[in-house]
């Protein structure tokens, strides 16, 4: 064979090696491109909640840290507006990122998330906020994901503003709230409040509440002017005086599956933990801010608030505070209650 040929030859064999080089790094290159989908979901339909702006900031968060490789699909209530359906979903991988209320822990194993539920516990947004960002919210934390066996995995602490209560008649002080039916948290420390006050305590889903106050079903409720103002629960004869009791600076946990965490490469954690960051910040802010105009829509509309000047605070927490006790000692959390206490 001639020199010429052999070195044409191989010529053709090495740009054949190079060719099938950026070939195979192309394909691999393609697949790693693919953006990875993420679905995430809260109970809330309307787009003006605090919950939808902090889910369409971790999309716009997320899909830009990455660059693209993530893609976020997000359902504002359109999965269903009961949080415990939205936890079975999450378990069964229909879901992966979930914004609900901790109660449900406590039946799994968790009892400490009750305490974010205790009525008193915290005296201002900034204190939940040095709480929630601090020691105590970190040790939260760390309890959900180890006594779950990381079933569960807190990516951030948002909130639904302060609670108040809301009814067919004002309350000024607890014996203001003698026989009546109040909906309310399903935690048990927020049920002993309840009866503590007075009121017995009733089970009403999310969705059919409006119509249980307009029947008469069930004398008051209690939540946040945001949530309550959106659904329109102030215009209903049972919802129309609102009295700014603040009994609960809420908390609701942003949060993933252990499932769906051990799939993700350290990038793709990296990339969601930052957008969860962003999102919480969102939903806090907008949270606040929305908490005020939500206020004056509803007092425009009609109805009757007994400001927080006009309420007995000390005689309401007088009532949760052994509450809170009994509650940390039955359990053995006394560090925790301290550590919550303490920060303000």
């Amino acid at each position: 064979m001639k020199k010429s040929t052999r070195l044409f030859i191989c010529v053709l064999t090495l740009a054949g090696v190079v060719f099938g080089f950026v070939s195979c790094q192309k394909k691999e290159g393609g697949q790693q491109a693919k953006p990875r989908t993420i679905t995430l979901a809260h109970n809330q339909t309307s787009l003006e909640n605090p919950y939808s702006y902090g889910a369409i900031k971790f999309k716009q968060a997320a899909e830009s840290v990455s660059g693209g490789a993530l893609n976020v699909i997000v359902h504002h209530g359109t999965l269903g507006e009961n949080e415990n359906e939205l936890v079975e979903k999450l378990e069964m991988g229909a879901v992966d990122i979930i914004n609900v209320s901790p109660g449900f822990m406590s039946a799994i194993g968790v009892p400490e998330v009750d305490m974010l539920s205790m009525p008193y516990l915290f005296n201002s947004f900034e204190h939940w906020n040095a709480a929630l960002d601090g020691e105590f919210g970190k040790t939260m934390t760390g309890l959900i994901a180890k006594k779950t066996g990381d079933r569960f995995m807190v990516l951030g602490y948002w909130t639904a503003s302060v609670r108040d209560y809301y009814g067919k008649k004002p309350v000024s002080k607890p014996a203001d709230l003698q026989g009546m039916t109040l909906r309310g948290q399903s935690a048990q420390v927020q049920q002993d409040f309840w009866k503590a006050c007075g009121a017995t305590p009733v089970s009403i889903a999310w969705g059919e509440l409006y119509q249980a106050l307009q029947q008469g079903v069930v004398d008051s409720a209690e939540n946040d002017y945001t949530n309550f103002m959106l659904k329109e629960h102030h215009k209903t004869p049972n919802g129309k005086y609102i009295s700014e009791t603040h009994h609960d600076f809420t908390t609701r946990l942003f949060m993933t599956s252990g499932a769906f965490w051990s799939k993700l490469s350290d990038q793709e954690k990296l990339w969601i933990k930052e957008a969860a960051d962003a999102a919480t910040k969102e939903e806090r802010e907008v949270t606040i801010r929305m908490s005020d105009e939500s206020k004056a829509k509803v007092i425009a509309d009609g109805a009757v608030v007994t400001d927080f000047a006009g309420i007995d605070i000390e005689a309401f927490r007088s009532l949760a505070i052994p509450i809170q006790d009994a509650f940390a000692q039955k359990n053995n959390m006394g560090y925790l209650l301290e550590m919550a206490r303490s920060v303000e």
